[in-house]
Parts: structure tokens; C-alpha cells; sequence
């Protein structure tokens, strides 16, 4: 039920754009894409996939369910090709947590590691995005002091259920789980270096898709400028509200690139584009799906990962 509200709310962002902006920014966004822009979109797809996959490995690692990093990237293609035309956004993600999980005999391990391989990423992004929009004079400055009262509401809800994780309820079992995950898999030493680089090197790679996609739609505003909008449609398009990708990140565009002077329909188009780079970007996924290649090779199960639960 709570999938279906999420998808719902998605097509009605959509709904809205399209019905204040009209359908002429959508058909402009798709034509501005020549076969230049999306082989440049379809490289810088790689490097981004190629960091995603090397995190999902290092979280994997510490957490006992290793899977080796080609393996990784072709499941990483795979999953961001469903995450593009299925609904919600994260199935092709649940999927290669539940196929990784079945290659390893740890299916909730598997799953978390994936769950925690792209809450870091989030994370990354939204702490990068606060400080951008913080230090970088701009029209969507407006928004920040939403956006770090919510972060720092949820960093107290965390905080205090992590504090209150006593006894056997199923919540305090989560909570001890989450904890002693993030611990092993996040903040240990040989990991979290490297978490934070591949999160660094993906942002980087989503934020130059966008500039390329705005470049495309003809808008000539400086780098520095569009960073800070790039960022806070980033961030809107990570939310759980989107319909395979759509709608929040479009709302989001229209309304920062109109608060910036570049127009609403220069922000729907310039997201379009950006939607459609990437899904050509994640079109070698339908390569792996093709080739039946459904289980990535696992490296082999630490000691760690035998002994915890």
C-alpha cells in the first residue's frame, strides 16, 4: 500500500509539472540529445557505475557477502536499468540484494549490504549538497534551512532509538543490527575511505550528467552557478517518491531553475534530458539481463559474516 501511495504521488509531482509547464519542455528535453551528448552521458555513466559497484563491495566485504567488483558493475548495470522503468526507483536495487543474497546463502546481509551501500552514497550527497548550497551564493539558498532541520531531526530519531536499543523487541533487534552494520561496514578503517571516494567519484558523475543534459538544452549559465541547482534536484530525486525516476526530480527543477531566472520549462527540459541520459546510460544493463547472468560470483564468506546473525 505505502509503494502504491509513493508511486501515486510521483505521477501526480508529474502531473502538475506538465500541467503548469506544459508538454512542449518534455518533447524538447528528448530532442536536445544528439548522438555526441549521449555517448558522452553513456561514458560518464560508466565511471559512475564503476564507483557505485566498487562501494557495494566494500560495504559487502565487511559485512561477510564479498562479491567481486565485476561482478558488482554488471549487477550494478542491471539494477539501475530496472530502477529506470520500474516503479519507485529502488526494485532493481532489492533485486541484486536478493540475487547476491541468494549466490551467498545471506539474503538479509546481502540485502543490507545494498541498503547501506546506497544510504552512504545519500548520505554523501546530502551532506555535499548542504555545504554547496551554504557556501555558493544562490537563489535556492531559501530551501537549506528545511533541509538541515530535517537531517537534524533525523539524526535525533537515530541517536535516540540506537540509545533506547534494549531487550528483544523486534524494533530493538533492528536498531543493535543497524548499529553493529554501520559500524563494521561503514566506519571501520579499510572501508570508509574508500566509501567515501566512490560516493565523491558517483556525485561527481550524476552532477556532470545534468551539466551535460543542461548544456544540451541550451543553457549557457556558468558551472559554478548550476551546481547548487543540480544538487538540490539531486537530492529531491533521491526521495521515495518518484515513479521509475520521475517526478520529484522535475518539480524540483522546474521550481529552482525559475527561482535562478532560467525558467520553469528550461528546468523540466533540462531534467528530461537528464532522465534520458540516463537510461541510455544504463542501457548495457539490458546486456546482463540478456546474457541470463542473474547470480554475481561471490568472493567467499568471511569469518566475520559466518558468525553474526
Amino acid at each position: 500500500m505505502r509503494r502504491t501511495w509513493q508511486r501515486l504521488a510521483g505521477a501526480a509531482i508529474l502531473a502538475v509539472v506538465v500541467w503548469q509547464v506544459g508538454s512542449a519542455p518534455v518533447v524538447d528535453g528528448l530532442r536536445s540529445l544528439d548522438v555526441a551528448v549521449l555517448l558522452l552521458g553513456l561514458a560518464i555513466g560508466a565511471v559512475t557505475t564503476v564507483a557505485c559497484a566498487w562501494r557495494w563491495h566494500l560495504v559487502a566485504r565487511e559485512l561477510g557477502v564479498e562479491i567481486a567488483v565485476p561482478a558488482a558493475v554488471a549487477a550494478c548495470y542491471r539494477a539501475q536499468l530496472l530502477n529506470t522503468v520500474l516503479p519507485g526507483g529502488v526494485l532493481g536495487d532489492v533485486h541484486r540484494g536478493v540475487v547476491h543474497g541468494r549466490s551467498t546463502g545471506e539474503t538479509g546481509r546481502a540485502l543490507r549490504a545494498v541498503g547501506w551501500e546506497r544510504a552512504a552514497g545519500q548520505a554523501v550527497q546530502l551532506v555535499v549538497a548542504v555545504l554547496v548550497v551554504g557556501l555558493v551564493p544562490s537563489p535556492v539558498r531559501s530551501v537549506l534551512p528545511w533541509v538541515v532541520a530535517a537531517l537534524a531531526a533525523v539524526v535525533v530519531v537515530v541517536v535516540l532509538t540506537v540509545r533506547s536499543a534494549r531487550g528483544e523487541r523486534w524494533w530493538s533487534r533492528l536498531a543493535r543490527t543497524a548499529r553493529d552494520d554501520v559500524r563494521l561496514s561503514l566506519l571501520v578503517r579499510r572501508s570508509w575511505p574508500g566509501v567515501l571516494v566512490a560516493s565523491l567519484v558517483a556525485l561527481a558523475g550524476y552532477v556532470a550528467t545534468y551539466v551535460v543534459a543542461a548544456r544540451a538544452v541550451g543553457v549557457e549559465a556558468p558551472v559554478w552557478a548550476l551546481l547548487p541547482l543540480v544538487l538540490v534536484v539531486l537530492v529531491a530525486a533521491g526521495l521515495p517518491l518518484n515513479l521509475a525516476g520521475w517526478g520529484p526530480r522535475e518539480g524540483m527543477a522546474a521550481w529552482a531553475f525559475a527561482v535562478a531566472g532560467l525558467g520553469a520549462a528550461t528546468g523540466v527540459a533540462t531534467a528530461v534530458a537528464y532522465g534520458a541520459l540516463v537510461l541510455v546510460a544504463n542501457l548495457p544493463g539490458a546486456v546482463v539481463l540478456a546474457s541470463g547472468r542473474s547470480a554475481p560470483t561471490p568472493v567467499g564468506t568471511t569469518t566475520a559474516g559466518r558468525v553474526r546473525a
